[in-house]
This record gives C-alpha cells, sequence and structure tokens, in this order.
C-alpha cells in the first residue's frame, strides 16, 4: 500500500482529520459532526446517496436504541431503585457503603445504559458523603469509572461493544455473542473496582462538590429581603409587574407579610404595604428596584432555607446531564418561572458558585443548580428539562408485580439471544415493545429515553467507516502502524492498538473511537495474517476506557460538577487505572482470543 495517495485517500483522510479537530474542540456537537462528514463523503461519491443514510438501519444503531428504552423500563419499575435503597441499610460503615455503590454501578452498568446506572445511584452517593463526612469528590469519581467498566462486560453494555460485534459479522465471521466480552471484561471490572476502592480514591483531590452545601449555596450570600413601605410604587402591583417598572432583573422567592410566610409565591400575587420580599437579585439590579419602587432595605442575616421552602414549595439541588435540552440556553431564554413554575437561586460550577447575573449564564452540564419550585409539578419539570436531583429525591416505590414484569420481559430477550434464538436487535427491540404494551412505560418516556445524539452520531459515522475501509485508507493506517511495530511480536500491535484507542476516546465519543478504529484492526490483523478478534476486543475494551477527562465520557462530565472537579483531576486516578488495564488487559486479550 505504499505510495502516493490517491484522491479517495486524500479526502478520507481530510475528513476524519477535520471530524476529530471538531470533536476535540467542541464546536458543535458530536451529532452535528457525524452528519457533516457523512455528507461530505456521501456528495464526493465515497458513498453513494442510497446508502448515505443506511448507518440508521444498521443492527448496531437500532440495537443501542432498544437497549436504552429497556434500560428505562427497567428504571420504571423500580427494581434499581430498591435494590439502591438497600445500601442505606449498611449503616456506620462508609468506605464499605462506598464499595457496595461502586460495584453495583457497575454491576448495573453491565445491563443497562452507563449514564443511567450512574443517575439512579449518584444521589445515594452523595447522601452518603453528608452522613459520612467523606469528601463527595471521593466518591463520584471512581462511581462515574466504574459505570464504564461495567459496560465492557456484556454486549449490550456500552455501544462499542455493540458496534465492534456487528463489525465482525460483516467480516465474515459470526458477532460476538451477548457473553463474549465476558471473561475478559469482568476480569477488568474487578480489577478496576478493587483498585479504586482501596487504593485509587485516595488519588483524588479533595474537592469542595455538592457536599459542601453550606458553603456553595450559602443562602444570606445571595438573597436579599426588602420592605415595601406605604407610598412604595409596588404597593398594589403584582409580583409579575416588578422587572417591568424596574427595568432590572429580580426573582421573588418568597414573601413575609406579618406572621405568614409564603415562598414561592405565584406570579400574580398582590403586594401589600409592609409586605417583605425575599429577592434574587445582583447588586446594581438591586439598586435600581430599590430607587425605581422606593423600597427599603431590610437586610438577610435571619434568612434560611426555611423561609423559601414548605410542604408545597421545595428547594432542591439539580445537576444539568447530558443531552439536556437546557444545556447552552439561560435562564432567560427559557422562562422557568412562567413555563415550569421554577426559580433559579444559584448556578455552580465545579464546585464555586457562579457570580454573574443568572439570567445571561449559558447552562453546561455538570452544572449544579440550587432550583425552588413547586412540589406536584417538580417531578415532570425535571424530567422535561433534564435535570437530576443531588439529594432528597424520593427513591421509586418497586411493586411486586412490576419489578417481576420487568425482570421476565428483560430476562426473555437475554435468553432469546444468548441460545441464539433472535438476533440482539430483535430480542430488544421486541423487549421494549412489551415494556411499551404492559405499562411499564409510556410511548413518550420510550422516545425520551433514546439517547438520540448518539443515534445520530452512529447513523452518520457508519458509512464514513465504509468508506474508509472501501478507499484503502483503513489498509494504509494499518501498514503505518505495522511498520512503528517493526519486528516486534504481534502481541505488542494489540497493545498499541488498545493504548491508542484509549486515547481517542479521551479526546472523542467512545462510539466514534470504535467506529474509526474497528476497520483500521481488521486491516491490521490482515496484514500480520491473524485473526482479527484480539485486534477487536483491543478496539472494545480501549473505548471503554476514557479515564483521563472529563468529555471522554457523558459519565465523566456528569459528575464534574457535584464533585467539584477540574480537567486536571480525572488523571490522577484515571491514568494509573488505565496503566492498569493495559497490563492486565493485553495477556487476557490474548489468552481468550490467541492471535492464531
Amino acid at each position: 500500500m505504499a505510495g502516493i495517495l490517491t484522491l479517495h485517500e486524500l479526502i478520507v483522510f481530510g475528513v476524519l482529520l477535520l471530524a476529530l479537530a471538531l470533536f476535540v474542540t467542541g464546536r458543535w456537537r458530536y451529532d452535528v459532526v457525524a452528519l457533516l462528514a457523512l455528507l461530505v463523503v456521501t456528495m464526493t461519491g465515497l458513498v453513494s446517496g442510497a446508502d448515505a443514510f443506511s448507518g440508521f438501519g444498521h443492527p448496531a444503531v437500532v440495537t443501542v436504541a432498544a437497549v436504552l428504552v429497556v434500560s428505562r423500563g427497567l428504571q420504571n419499575s423500580g427494581l434499581i431503585d430498591v435494590i439502591a435503597r438497600l445500601i442505606g441499610r449498611i449503616g456506620g460503615q462508609p468506605m464499605l457503603q462506598m464499595a457496595t455503590l461502586v460495584l453495583l454501578v457497575a454491576v448495573f452498568s453491565s445491563f443497562m445504559n452507563n449514564v443511567g446506572a450512574l443517575a439512579l445511584l449518584m444521589p445515594v452517593a452523595i447522601q452518603i458523603s453528608h452522613k459520612s463526612d467523606i469528601p463527595v469528590s471521593r466518591i463520584l469519581m471512581p462511581l462515574a469509572f466504574a459505570s464504564l467498566l461495567g459496560g465492557m462486560t456484556t454486549l449490550i453494555g456500552t455501544p462499542p461493544n455493540i458496534i465492534i460485534a456487528t463489525f465482525r459479522a460483516e467480516n465474515g465471521a459470526e458477532p460476538f455473542a451477548m457473553f463474549d466480552f465476558f471473561p475478559v471484561g469482568a476480569v477488568l471490572m474487578v480489577v478496576g473496582v478493587l483498585f479504586m476502592v482501596l487504593v485509587g480514591w485516595r488519588l483524588i483531590p479533595q474537592r469542595s462538590g455538592a457536599s459542601a452545601h453550606e458553603q456553595m449555596f450559602a443562602i444570606e450570600d445571595y438573597l436579599t429581603e426588602v420592605q415595601a413601605p406605604k407610598g412604595s410604587k409596588l404597593v398594589g402591583r403584582r409580583i409579575r409587574e416588578i422587572n417591568g417598572l424596574a427595568d432590572a432583573e429580580v426573582v421573588v422567592l418568597g414573601i413575609v407579610r406579618g406572621k405568614q410566610r409564603l415562598p414561592a409565591p405565584s406570579p400574580y400575587e398582590p403586594i401589600f404595604a409592609d409586605d417583605v420580599l425575599i429577592v434574587r437579585a445582583d447588586s446594581e439590579d438591586l439598586e435600581t428596584l430599590i430607587d425605581t419602587a422606593g423600597l427599603k432595605l431590610v437586610g438577610s442575616k435571619d434568612l434560611a432555607e426555611s423561609d423559601l421552602k414548605s410542604d408545597d414549595v421545595a428547594l432542591l439541588e439539580v445537576v444539568v446531564t447530558a443531552n439536556s435540552p437546557i444545556e447552552g440556553r439561560s435562564a432567560r431564554d427559557l422562562n422557568l418561572r412562567r413555563r415550569f413554575r421554577i426559580n433559579l437561586l444559584a448556578v455552580a460550577r465545579q464546585g464555586a458558585r457562579l457570580r454573574a447575573r443568572l439570567g445571561h449564564v449559558r447552562l453546561r452540564i455538570g452544572d449544579v443548580l440550587l432550583i425552588q419550585g413547586v412540589s406536584d409539578t417538580l417531578a415532570e419539570a425535571l424530567a422535561t428539562l433534564g435535570l437530576l436531583p443531588l439529594a432528597g429525591r424520593d427513591l421509586r416505590l418497586g411493586q411486586p408485580r412490576r419489578i417481576a414484569l420487568a425482570v421476565s420481559i428483560f430476562g426473555a430477550a437475554l435468553m432469546t439471544t444468548v441460545i441464539g434464538l433472535l438476533p440482539v436487535q430483535v430480542s430488544f427491540v421486541a423487549a421494549a415493545l412489551a415494556m411499551v404494551m404492559v405499562g411499564l412505560l409510556t410511548l413518550r418516556e420510550a422516545y425520551e429515553s433514546i439517547d438520540w445524539p448518539i443515534i445520530m452520531l452512529l447513523g452518520g459515522m457508519i458509512p464514513v467507516g465504509y468508506a474508509l475501509e472501501t478507499t484503502g485508507a483503513a489498509a494504509r493506517i494499518a501498514d503505518g502502524l505495522l511498520l512503528i511495530a517493526g519486528q516486534a511480536p504481534p502481541a505488542v500491535t494489540v497493545v498499541i492498538v488498545l493504548v491508542g484507542v484509549m486515547f481517542l476516546s479521551d479526546v472523542v465519543n467512545n462510539a466514534a473511537a470504535a467506529l474509526l478504529m474497528a476497520p483500521i484492526a481488521v486491516s491490521l490483523a490482515q496484514g500480520m495474517g491473524v485473526s482479527a478478534d484480539p485486534l477487536l476486543m483491543a478496539v472494545a475494551v480501549g473505548a471503554s476506557c476514557a479515564f483521563l477527562t472529563p468529555i471522554g465520557h457523558q459519565s465523566n462530565t456528569l459528575v464534574m460538577g457535584p464533585g467539584g472537579y477540574r480537567f486536571g483531576d480525572y488523571w490522577r486516578l484515571g491514568l494509573p487505572l488505565e496503566v492498569l488495564i493495559v497490563v492486565i488487559g493485553a495477556p487476557l486479550i490474548l489468552w481468550f482470543w490467541p492471535l492464531s
């Protein structure tokens, strides 16, 4: 394959380099980048128009969507919440509680979405941190990493495994079965969990995350009490008229009227003489309001959380999850008060409260928000906005019938796949449909549970991967890697692939890393005259080891705000963990999947 690059190879390499650059910089989200790459290879003739969108019907894409729906059905049944609740009974032993949490996340991630498993147990971990006085930063990163380790143990544990399995089938062999990943993945999961619980947590810097509520969200630091005396322009007006009158950004969180306290008053609540308003506003807006409306500043020394909540009004810390519709938008854009009856009190990023005007802050994944809302509508609003409660979450009480029904449907899908009665994409689509039909989840919940950006990424990048293979570009990269490996044993190439995919998945989505490296792994195997299985397994394992950065996987991003982590904190635990996985994982791969 030596010589001058062909025009088609140049186009493919150009598209890949541009896509990787955009993935890393984050200028556009990865699904937009994938579609852009797909359009370029289609318009340049590398992929025919008829095949341009064939990726969206690919078994890997269908399987990923179905598994996400089934995961939501299991979650709705209350099974996992009931199991999580039992952890609280391990009293007085915080280290044992932490170890149990980390192991449970890993086990749950073997059979459901990684981020979903993490989201279910993260509030439990934060509550344990509060009670045991353990820095939450010492718990959340191991929890996130455990969700990645658990995903590598089964076919449905993570999208890269599904991609690798179907890629093997497209190259003339049987697809990897449900538990073909288990021998290597389970050992690495156990080793990784033991390392993090016994040693690794000590490597994580102590940060003030969500557990430092008193410091991060001290009420008196950002709320003020102002009184509307007789003669004030606000007397007789309604709360909704305040901002228009003063041309200021002010949120009224409560009213003290004599001995009566009204938390989260309605926008239509009238203001009477001598009412004391509990407001959130920056100093400039507060001064404008006082001067314009003729108010009296009465201070905030006696303010407490009890002034802002009641039986009908809740005060809650939440985190912005991956693919939340509020990501990149401001509170002013969202109009939270009018649409969802939610007041945004404060925003914390990486453990520190933001001092900027909240109405203009563009929210990011992992931001911790302190919100006030009406209890009756809060749960639905949080689900719509993609916000995860960090503490005080009422666990779903599982009903034995619903749990048994969910487990039976999931078990049937698993069994029909294992014995080869149905391919995985068919069995899990059937399971998803069955869960909708028996009422474990609604159609709306089914569609909402699908991670559409991942679906778009897979559907867009699969044809790009084909172009990489059919143009000979994958073979050319493989030749370059073989040249680098030189006279070293073929086993060294497995290590090179494993390490290369690890670093790639730290900066791009792990599914994209698997899609790009799978054809290169097959070309490498053909060049060496060995089986492609160990190299494909190395790609699968490496794609699940995005431990060095918060952007490598959504689980890492999700814990960044609540844990108060900085970008550079991840490699402190992630680097030794990746070294351990390479040292143990490469021999394991070669033992269970020999080159010959």
